[in-house]
């Protein structure tokens, strides 16, 4: 494995999972997160933990999944973004839809978190099916 083209698809997807998290699980359905206010912390703005879990999450996870594409062998666009679905539908979906039958969050924004990671994987997916 070419561990310079590996890394360099683990940033650019970090980053450009960082912006589907903007979008998906900021800007869309923004509005639906105060269906419930309490359930969020009142009068806090919690930039440390927005970037720790927005690291967590953008670079981590598309760390494990370009490894896995790698460790899969033939990573064409198609294949690649199989797996993304597949990796969706193992993972964080089953656990968002869980999560949005227990816990007082509006339906919308659980929908939105579940679309925020399949583009994830998807962009993920499409880095690594050109870069690798």
């Amino acid at each position: 494995m070419d561990w310079m083209k590996y890394l360099l698809v683990v940033v650019l997807s970090g980053i450009a999972g960082s912006f589907t998290d903007w979008l998906f699980m900021g800007v869309l359905f923004h509005d639906k997160y105060n269906a419930h206010p309490e359930v969020w912390r009142p009068g806090r703005t919690d930039a440390r933990k927005i970037l720790i879990s927005t690291l967590i999450g953008a670079v981590g996870s598309a760390a494990a999944f370009a490894y896995l594409l790698v460790r899969a062998g033939d990573i064409t666009l198609g294949h690649s973004l199989a797996w993304a679905a597949l990796v969706w539908i193992a993972g964080p979906l089953p656990l968002l839809v869980i999560n949005g039958q227990w816990l007082k969050i509006h339906p919308l924004v659980t929908c939105a978190h579940a679309l925020g990671w399949l583009a994830r994987f998807a962009v993920t997916a499409g880095i690594a099916a050109w870069l690798i």
